[in-house]
């Protein structure tokens, strides 16, 4: 008698019409462009498909070491949005749009935010709209080389990962130099534990600009794209070209941010307008009615 094999498939969750659906599509600020291969998958329109967070993903946001180290968030981008497959690898220009755009899918288009008025002191309380801020998120131009001498040099936007590492350093070391500077401390090794925490400071500073260096050219002839050759370089190159370096960083730092938006004071006595910047604390941002 021969056995014979079920090969019906299981049966359908009469459940799974009403999972969640790509809420919003978005476009990144990078189009796509610099993320590590296999990162990313677009649809061929372009637009990132959102996806409100799960009840997981709410209880993943108050974790307070996964918010620390970033894992919180890779965990967050990577369910809510699948065509990320490594959220680590995210450039930093996309990071705020896909943050933005996965809290208008879970909670709404519309958030509060706590101003004071600078001309009459008055508290504020308003509502701001996310969907109009991520029209205001434009890609800096990162194609115009910094040129110093013979050298051309091409900047990128940094991964999260290697730019949550260098913040997570850096706070570390903030910390540190904050507890060396109580009283208590020798001086001796005062001075000892502080010129050690301005060295990883410098470390963690040139760390940054070689995870932001696309490629060096020479004469526009040989093209140096090894990042080992880059630190190198970096490593023993003169303070000029760190400074410049640093300066066009500053200033494409600038050019991302979201921009200040324009408020006008509650207080009837008042009524007068003022700018005011929008910043992004994760751990609040993702809040229920935040």
């Amino acid at each position: 008698m021969e056995n014979t094999i079920n090969s019906a498939s299981p049966p359908q969750n009469p459940l799974s019409k009403y999972f969640r659906q790509a809420a919003i599509h978005v476009k990144l600020p990078s189009n796509g462009k610099y993320w590590e291969e296999g990162a990313l998958e677009l649809p061929i329109t372009g637009e990132l498909p959102i996806f409100p967070m799960t009840a997981r993903d709410e209880v993943t946001l108050r974790t307070p070491d996964g918010l620390l180290n970033g894992s919180s968030v890779v965990e967050i981008i990577q369910s809510c949005c699948p065509g990320i497959k490594n959220a680590w690898k995210t450039p930093s220009i996309d990071l705020d749009t896909i943050l933005i755009a996965i809290r208008i899918a879970s909670y709404g288009a519309e958030m509060d935010i706590d101003t004071k008025c600078p001309h009459c002191e008055t508290e504020n309380n308003h509502a701001l709209n996310l969907s109009n801020l991520l029209g205001t998120i434009q890609c800096p131009d990162y194609s115009t080389p910094i040129v110093v001498g013979e050298l051309s040099i091409i900047v990128k936007p940094q991964y999260y990962f290697n730019l949550n590492k260098k913040n997570m350093l850096a706070y570390e070391e903030q910390r540190l130099l904050e507890a060396i500077n109580k009283e208590g401390t020798a001086d001796e090794l005062r001075t000892t534990q502080i010129n050690s925490s301005m060295k990883k400071l410098l470390d963690i500073s040139i760390d940054t600009i070689v995870d932001s260096t696309a490629s060096i050219s020479i004469n526009n002839d040989v093209t140096v794209s090894d990042p080992k050759h880059i630190k190198d370089f970096f490593e023993h190159a003169n303070g000029q070209v760190i400074r410049q370096i640093q300066k066009r960083l500053g200033e494409i730092n600038i050019e991302s941010q979201i921009a200040n938006q324009k408020i006008t004071c509650t207080n009837i006595e008042c009524q007068k307008e003022f700018q005011t910047p929008v910043e992004f604390d994760y751990a609040n941002f993702f809040a229920v009615g935040s």
